[in-house]
Formats: structure tokens, sequence, C-alpha cells
């Protein structure tokens, strides 16, 4: 393996830019090729480092080097733009990410594999029925206040629409009911789309031990513990928990000058959906007291005593998140310590 040696590929759609450089940052070759071309020109190519940007199609072509004998490196994009020289054009972004690539301070996120990739996949799907699924909730409220009705928000009622509309006696022209009861029957077909690919999730990681090992921790269920999975490619490439929850977004922004440090709110960085889901699974706890003092004994009790109710649900979350990372690494599932 030529460690010295590193290509940066600035990916496209269609085509790709390849630079080169040596051990001394010097620029060997440059080159433009299709995706078929690229793919011919790795395989004959002595193992080097490839470096590209984390980005869409990158997990895939990383796996596609490592079969080749190379050693993909996956960088950030924030993380590259600082080394781009001059004005932005295809060949500079791959200049720069090979430069990027050669610091020894920079980090690197590790490949998906093929499993992970296929249940982001069905995730996002999930996750844009669900977007959908709340825009035609709210086009049958809207149009039912048109017609002076405030529907009650959530699906308990939304299920019984028009049960709902004969119990309260409200009268509607027919033409409405015909458009409320097509919208209605779209609201019922996406409610099963979403069981359904929820249920894909589980059955490919239905032999997943990591998947089980997660959901003993508290507040931790199958939509977590495959986000988890499906989103942190090696919970290794993260020093501890806590460089695991800043990844996510849940800890303060620093804010230091002049030798004083000031800590803000939680900088919302990284992982949305992530973060998003963590602080779900800790609002479930602390609306649990019991629970709650069980798996987090006095600290979490003496913390709702102390602070809001939403900092200590931030907190919460943050200390899931890690415990989460720890079950991941050690591989070992969650224990309460007596």
């Amino acid at each position: 393996m030529n460690y010295s040696h590193i290509i940066g590929i600035d990916l496209g759609k269609n085509s790709f830019h390849l630079v080169s450089h040596d051990q001394y940052g010097h620029q060997l070759f440059k080159k433009k090729l299709t995706r078929q071309k690229l793919l011919e020109f790795l395989s004959v190519h002595e193992p080097v480092i490839i470096a590209m940007e984390s980005c869409g199609g990158s997990h895939w072509l990383a796996r596609k080097c490592d079969e080749f004998g190379h050693t993909a490196k996956l960088i950030p994009p924030q993380y590259v733009k600082p080394y781009v020289k001059t004005n932005k054009n295809d060949f500079n972004d791959a200049d720069a990410i090979a430069e990027a690539a050669s610091r020894p301070t920079m980090r690197f996120s590790s490949a998906k594999t093929e499993t992970a990739q296929i249940v982001s996949t069905i995730r996002k799907i999930r996750s844009g029925y669900i977007r959908e699924r709340t825009a035609c909730m709210n086009r049958i409220g809207s149009i039912l206040l048109e017609f002076g009705i405030n529907f009650p928000k959530g699906h308990a009622c939304m299920k019984s629409l028009f049960q709902w509309l004969v119990d309260k006696n409200q009268q509607l022209p027919p033409l409405i009911i015909f458009e409320l009861s097509e919208l209605h029957e779209h609201y019922l077909n996406l409610n099963k789309r979403i069981d359904s690919q929820a249920d894909k999730v589980e059955k490919i990681l239905a032999d997943n031990e990591q998947m089980k090992q997660l959901q003993s921790v508290p507040g931790i269920g199958p939509v977590i513990a495959s986000a988890c999975i499906s989103t942190v490619g090696n919970p290794n490439d993260f020093k501890n928990g806590r460089n695991f929850a800043a990844w996510i977004g849940l800890v303060p922004i620093q804010y230091s000058t002049g030798g004083k440090s000031t800590l803000l709110g939680i900088s919302k960085r990284g992982n949305k959906e992530l973060r998003t889901l963590f602080i779900h699974a800790a609002r479930s706890i602390l609306w649990r007291d019991k629970s709650s003092e069980k798996y987090f004994g006095s600290w979490l009790i003496e913390l709702k005593k102390r602070k809001p109710f939403n900092v200590a649900v931030v907190a919460l979350a943050n200390k899931i998140a890690r415990i989460a990372w720890a079950v991941l690494v050690n591989k070992k599932s969650f224990e309460i310590r007596t």
C-alpha cells in the first residue's frame, strides 16, 4: 500500500474529477473520468489512499475502492472547504480533498455497509411518508376550517373523521364530503405505508445483535436503534461518548475569548434526525417519574428540581446518546448499576 500517494476525487453524477498528490503535496496528475472509466482506472491502479467528501454516492464508491484494494477515506464537506484555493471548480475541489486528507489531524468518517444504506433508504422513505401524512392532515383541517369547523388535532380524531362529523352534527356540502373522503383515504393509505416501512426495517435487522443491545437502553426502541445502526458507520470514529453527542448537536456551544469561556445553548449541529429522536426518548422517560428514578437514580430527580423541564430533557438526551455510543462500541447491553 502506497500511503504517501493520495488521490482526491470530486464526485459527480456522470463525471468525476481526480487530483493526485505525493507525500510532499505536489500534484502528480489530474483527470476527468466518467463513472465507468473511473471504476476501470481504480481497478488497475496500485493500492493508494482514495479521499472524497462524505456525500451522495460516496459510501458506494468507498466500498468499490475497498474491493480494489485501496483505502477509502471520507471527509465531511465542511472540513474540505478551508483548503479550496481561489475560485471554486471541480479540479480545485478535488485538489482540496487530496490536501485535506493528508492533514494528520483530519477527521474522517467510515463508509456505511450495504445493509446500513438499505435501512437508511427505507427509513428516509418512511420519513417522507410521515411528512406527506402531516401535510394531508393539515389540508383536511384547513378545508374544515373554511366551513366553520375547528377539527381537533391528532390521529385519534383523524382516523374517525366522518364519525366525528356525524357525532358533532356538522353539515357539509356533498362535494366537500367527496373531496374529504379522497383526502382521508390518502391519509389512511399513508398510515399503512408508514407501518410497512417500519416492518421492513425490523425484518432486515431482526437478527442484528446491536439492534437488540441498543433497545436495552432506556427510551430507545426499534426506531432509534435502527437510526443509530444506519447512520453511524463506525462508532469507533468517535473518541468518546461526548464526541458522539457533540456530533448529534446535543452539547452546548462554547464561546471563548480573552481567557473567558461561555457556554450557550446546544449547537444543533450534525444529524438532526438522531438529535430529535434522542430528545423524544428523553421526554418519554421524564414523563414517567418512577422509571426515570429506576434507571438514572437521584441525578435526574435533582436535575428536574434545579432546571426547567426542557433543559432536563436535553441533558437526559445527551446522557442517553452517550450510553448508546458505549453500547455500540462495547457491544454489550445496557445494565442498571446498583
